[in-house]
C-alpha cells in the first residue's frame, strides 16, 4: 500500500542563522529543540539521506515543511529572503526526486503583502502543493484582516493551510508557563501543552472571523489530532450559541474545512477517539520528520487498526493525493502502481 506523509521538515542553514542571530527578548526559544541528536543534519538534508529514511520506513511520499519557528518571527526584510530561497530549495529537491517528494510553500508572514506576492510566484510550481504556517507572525494573529486576500488566494488555488504549533507569546509564557527551571518551562510552552492550544486557538480565531464563510472553499490541517480541538468539540461547538454572525455552527467547520494529521502519533485510540468526531475523509497521515522516526511496522500497525482496506487506504495515500492534488499515487514497495506526475 502506498503510504504519503505530509509533515516532513527541513530548514535551510539561512533560516536557521537567522533565528538563533535575534536579540533576547525576540529570539524564539523553541529552535533549541532542533538540536538534539542527528536532527540538525537530517533537517538540513532533502536529499539522498532523506529518501533512504524515507525507503526504511516505507514511505512513497513526503511532503516537505520548514521546521518550525518557521520564517514567522524574523523581520520582514530577512523572512521575504529566506522564504524564497527556501522555495527555490523545495522545488529543486522535488525536481531531483519527482516521485518522492512535494513541498509546502514558506511564506515571509511578517510581510503580509510580501506573502500574498510569493504565493503567487509558486502557484505555478507542480514542487509545491500547500502552505506551512502558522498561528501568529509576532503579535499579529493569521485571522487578521490583512491576511485574508492571502487566505483567499490560497482558497482559490486550492492550497491547503497547515497549522503548525508555535510557542506562545513571551506575555502568555510570563503568565502562565514561568517558575520552574528553564528546561521544564519550555517544555511546558511547547511540545509539553503550549504549542497544540497556540494552534488550536488559531484555528478557533479564523471560524470566529468568519473566515470560512467568505472562502468556503479554504482548507486548514492541523497536526496531533487536531490540537486538542477534536477532544473539546462538543464543548467548543455551544460558542455557535453565542457567535451568532457566522452562517453555520462551529461543528459543521470541522466536516467541511479543517483536516487532522496525525504528527507521528500512529496510536490507534487517538484514531478511534478521531473517528467519533470527523470523518476517515479527513485524517492524514504525518511523521513529523525528523522528530518522529516512523517505520513501516508501526505504520502497518497503526493502518490495521481500520478494518476496512478502503478506509485504510484513505489515511495511507488517498486523503493527501485528494487535499493536495497529487493525482496519481506512486508505487508502493512490490506494486505496480501509477507513479506520480513529475513536475517540469
Amino acid at each position: 500500500m502506498s503510504v504519503i506523509a505530509i509533515e516532513e521538515h527541513w530548514t535551510t542553514s539561512g533560516i536557521d542563522r537567522a533565528l538563533r542571530g535575534q536579540p533576547a527578548g525576540s529570539r524564539d526559544e523553541s529552535v533549541v529543540l532542533n538540536d538534539r541528536g542527528d536532527i540538525p543534519a537530517r533537517l538540513l538534508d532533502i536529499g539522498e539521506q532523506r529518501v533512504e529514511a524515507m525507503d526504511a520506513a516505507g514511505i512513497d511520499v513526503q511532503i516537505l515543511s520548514i521546521a518550525p519557528p518557521g520564517t514567522h518571527g524574523l523581520p520582514a526584510r530577512e523572512a521575504v529572503a529566506l522564504s524564497r530561497d527556501a522555495n527555490d530549495r523545495a522545488s529543486e529537491a522535488v525536481g531531483r526526486y519527482p516521485t518522492r517528494l512535494r513541498a509546502m510553500t514558506t511564506l515571509p508572514m511578517s510581510d503580509p503583502d510580501a506573502a500574498l506576492t510569493e504565493l503567487q510566484r509558486t502557484a505555478n510550481a507542480p514542487a509545491h502543493v500547500g502552505i506551512m504556517s502558522y498561528g501568529r507572525s509576532g503579535e499579529r494573529s493569521l485571522d487578521d484582516p490583512v491576511y485574508d486576500e492571502l487566505l483567499a488566494a490560497a482558497a482559490s488555488l486550492r492550497r491547503p493551510v497547515f497549522i503548525h504549533p508555535q510557542i506562545p507569546p513571551n506575555a502568555v509564557r510570563e503568565a502562565s508557563y514561568r517558575g520552574f527551571d528553564p528546561s521544564t518551562e519550555l517544555a511546558l510552552a511547547t511540545f509539553g501543552w503550549g504549542w497544540h492550544i497556540e494552534a488550536g486557538l488559531a484555528a478557533l480565531r479564523l471560524i470566529v472571523r468568519g473566515t470560512f464563510d467568505r472562502h468556503p472553499d479554504l482548507q486548514i490541517v492541523l497536526g496531533h489530532w487536531g490540537e486538542m480541538l477534536l477532544f473539546a468539540l462538543d464543548r467548543i461547538d455551544s460558542l455557535s450559541n453565542v457567535a451568532t454572525h457566522l452562517e453555520r455552527r462551529f461543528a459543521d467547520y470541522f466536516a467541511t474545512n479543517i483536516h487532522i494529521a496525525t504528527s507521528g502519533m500512529l496510536t490507534p485510540r487517538l484514531l478511534s477517539h478521531a473517528l467519533d468526531f470527523t470523518s476517515v475523509d479527513r485524517i492524514l497521515l504525518s511523521g513529523d520528520y525528523p522528530f518522529h522516526r516512523l517505520d513501516a511496522a508501526t505504520i502497518t500497525d497503526f493502518l490495521q487498526a481500520l478494518p476496512s482496506r478502503e478506509d485504510q487506504q484513505k489515511i495511507a495515500h488517498a486523503n493527501a493525493e485528494s487535499l493536495y492534488g497529487l493525482t496519481q499515487s506512486p508505487a508502493g514497495p512490490g506494486e505496480q502502481t501509477a507513479q506520480l506526475q513529475e513536475p517540469s
